[in-house]
């Protein structure tokens, strides 16, 4: 299984590093991307990352999840690069798995990859959500999407997509090993 998450200056810390930690306890390939021309990416909470890779080093055609962290302003900076867009319309298009935590859900809310499926995104960002279903609930999967609500949910969202990706068997292992 192959996961990518993508890095923008700006990005919410916790929502980037538990599903890396815990996808990787799952044995899960995480490869982080920046999408800018450096490796090092700036957390909005001033937390530097230093990406695997470039978006421009990297052939996107073998993932099994693309996720999205939110924050600001890395939402907004994922949403500003029209390569990482296409890649998600592609991703939409096989059916395979796609992730967004916070504000993020905004960027595919946008692209019109919501529509008339249920999703959640950070409070106050519903509205661009576009013709989504709007859910209360934490966490939310529609077909391939998950999308949840914020920086308090980042472990629970991480099993979620260890249970997606690799049981529920395993999901659950881990979040015993973690206390959760």
């Amino acid at each position: 299984m192959k996961a990518f998450v993508f890095l923008a200056d700006g990005f919410e810390e916790i929502e980037a590093i538990a599903p890396i930690d815990i996808m990787r306890r799952a044995d899960i390939e995480v490869t982080t991307i920046s999408i800018s021309n450096k490796n090092e990416v700036l957390g909005a909470h001033g937390i530097t990352i230093i990406a695997d890779n470039l978006f421009t080093e990297v052939d996107f055609s073998n993932s099994d999840l693309l996720f999205l962290p939110g924050g600001m302003p890395g939402t907004k900076n994922l949403d500003a690069h029209l390569d990482l867009k296409k890649l998600l319309q592609n991703q939409a298009e096989r059916g395979k798995y796609i992730a967004a935590i916070c504000a993020a859900p905004s960027i595919l809310g946008k692209m019109g990859l919501l529509e008339g499926i249920e999703a959640i995104c950070y409070p106050g960002y519903e509205n661009l959500l576009l013709r989504a279903i709007i859910s209360e609930k934490k966490i939310v999967k529609s077909d391939f999407i998950l999308t949840a609500n914020g920086a308090g949910v980042a472990v629970e969202f991480a099993l979620r997509l260890v249970e997606e990706l690799k049981g529920k068997a395993l999901s659950e292992s881990i979040s015993t090993a973690i206390c959760n």
